[in-house]
């Protein structure tokens, strides 16, 4: 059977399949017009590139597409966006690359749009050596303001989830072998794999954040997501915030099953890719917030201080020599 390439095929004959993943008529313009009453539009971009981000080993072209989605949804959520309006998307892909894979990238964006909200707008392909895909997603700010220099001393460090397992899937996901000594069971496996191809989101998260606020006239909190890590995520706060964060090791959230070690230790706060929200609150707030949802953990807090990350527990300061992840 003859496999289409997009040399065979040509750009406006893509552009024209690739219509049928967006509502009609959105691609017979350059431009695609936003209907907003009043509304303050946040706009995110982020690009996820072939043998930096991914490879055919590591995740197929659908949950790639997923994936390429959930990275800006991600970024909307970290700054207070309520609603996505859309995004677009840019493409740069060799000219031997196969229809049926852009085809199965569009389902997965689509699946990822119904799941969180928002419709592809339009786009731009272009031919590369390598598979580029770059998204440019638009949504709404909400009435709470999520900002990485609204960090105050004294308030709490909270994050959404447990860290380490996009690393690990990845690691799975590239056959890399793991020392004798350590034993993954089958189902931290397969939880990991799931959360490096299909990472989720807390669309809820704003609601229960509102929901718990004591203090209304609080409008703004510090906040940014974990693509890049969970220590570069609180790091990125202390500087932005220009204090000192104090983290509690023995707070932090873990899989059950997963492995001790310094090893697994520098798997879980450099990894990256969890897409996970890093935020503080004052006191009251961030306890009422964990009583609701109890996938919400407390982590540590911030305090006056040069803007740096520091451990509770001294033993613990090594782990200070990693290098978080670079783009570069």
């Amino acid at each position: 059977m003859h496999k289409e390439l997009l040399e065979d095929i040509g750009e406006k004959e893509l552009i024209n399949r690739l219509g049928k993943f967006m509502p009609k008529d959105q691609i017979a313009d350059d431009c695609a017009l936003i209907k907003t009453k009043n509304n303050k539009l946040l706009v995110n971009n982020d690009s996820l590139v072939e043998n930096v981000h991914f490879n055919d080993i590591t995740i197929c072209a659908q949950d790639l597409g997923w994936k390429a989605v959930v990275s800006n949804i991600s970024d909307l959520l970290s700054s207070g966006s309520k609603k996505t309006i859309g995004i677009t998307i840019s493409l740069i892909l060799p000219s031997k690359t196969e229809w049926v894979w852009v085809e199965e990238l569009y389902k997965g964006m689509n699946k990822a749009l119904k799941e969180y909200g928002g419709i592809i707008l339009g786009g731009d392909c272009s031919m590369g050596n390598e598979k580029v895909i770059s998204i440019t997603a638009l949504g709404i700010q909400g009435e709470l303001a999520l900002r990485r220099d609204a960090c105050k001393p004294g308030e709490i460090i909270l994050t959404t989830g447990i860290h380490g397992l996009s690393k690990l899937g990845f690691m799975m996901q590239s056959k890399i072998n793991f020392h004798n000594d350590v034993s993954l069971n089958e189902r931290l496996i397969s939880k990991s794999i799931k959360h490096f191809c299909r990472p989720q989101v807390n669309p809820n998260f704003l609601k229960n954040l509102l929901k718990t606020r004591s203090n209304k006239k609080i409008n703004k909190i510090g906040c940014t997501d974990s693509s890049d890590g969970l220590f570069q995520a609180v790091q990125d706060l202390a500087i932005a915030s220009n204090c000192q964060a104090i983290i509690n090791y023995e707070k932090i959230p873990k899989d059950k099953d997963w492995p001790k070690g310094v090893k697994w230790d520098e798997f879980y706060f450099f990894g990256g890719e969890d897409y996970e929200l890093v935020f503080s609150l004052p006191k009251k707030w961030a306890r009422n917030l964990s009583k609701l949802d109890k996938n919400i953990n407390e982590i540590g807090f911030f305090t006056d201080g040069e803007p740096s990350i520091k451990f509770k527990d001294n033993e613990k300061v090594k782990l200070l020599n990693n290098t978080p992840f670079k783009h570069f």
